[in-house]
């Protein structure tokens, strides 16, 4: 008889790049199971642990602003709050001090009520150019903390396409490791239906073999009886 055909053992699939492997897809001994696994080099591994590292960090801190983040925002306020009082004060000083000096040739005194009035002029002036300073800082501060909030933003999305794009392409490795085991578990299928049909056919000649000897030694015996 023929030798009986033996399903053959899960092909697995292997992806190398310059001789080293970086994708595999495995099945273990019961062949039920797939393990589909990437191999990262040092490098890559480096890279990948402090991507996922630096975003959870980034993620942590969105919204939070660093102690040196505030003195630098402070400093640069301040630096707009002197520079802008030294203006109102080289505007409007000078205008006062006139003021005065015409007051006190004209009238002698400022026990009048056009220095009163025109003091009042100036004061009014340089007090809405004060709060026109102030609502600058503030714009000037909201500014500089949404700009920070967009840098963090910023961050966590190059942070998150890079993570991306290495995760796309280890589904890339491990999807072609996984055609190829596809592949193999085809071929080694095929062979295996070809080694059965041959099988099934050998066993099927012996088997007709054996009915024509039987039925010629059956028809011999019934001759020798018929004769004897």
């Amino acid at each position: 008889m023929g030798k009986k055909a033996k399903y053959p053992e899960y092909s697995t699939g292997t992806i190398s790049i310059n001789g080293r492997t970086v994708s595999t897809n495995k099945r273990d001994k019961n062949n039920n199971i797939v393990d589909s696994n990437y191999e990262m080099s040092d490098t890559e591994q480096k890279i990948y642990d402090s991507v996922l590292d630096n975003m959870n960090s980034s993620l942590g801190n969105l919204f939070s602003i660093s102690d040196e983040k505030r003195e630098e925002w402070s400093s640069q306020l301040n630096a707009l709050k002197n520079q802008g009082i030294e203006e109102i004060n080289n505007i409007y000083t000078p205008m006062e001090t006139n003021l005065k000096n015409d007051i006190a040739n004209r009238f002698g005194n400022f026990d009048n009520s056009v220095f009163l009035d025109s003091l009042n002029e100036i004061t009014d002036k340089r007090a809405k150019a004060s709060a026109q300073l102030s609502e600058s800082l503030l714009s000037t501060q909201d500014a500089l903390y949404n700009q920070e909030l967009q840098n963090q933003i910023g961050i966590i999305t190059f942070l998150n396409n890079l993570n991306s794009a290495m995760n796309g392409n280890i589904l890339n490795y491990i999807t072609a490791a996984n055609s190829n085991s596809n592949s193999g578990n085809s071929y080694n299928n095929a062979a295996y239906n070809s080694q059965l049909q041959q099988t099934q056919l050998f066993g099927n000649m012996i088997g007709s073999a054996a009915n024509t000897a039987i039925n010629g030694f059956t028809a011999g015996v019934n001759a020798y009886n018929t004769f004897k």
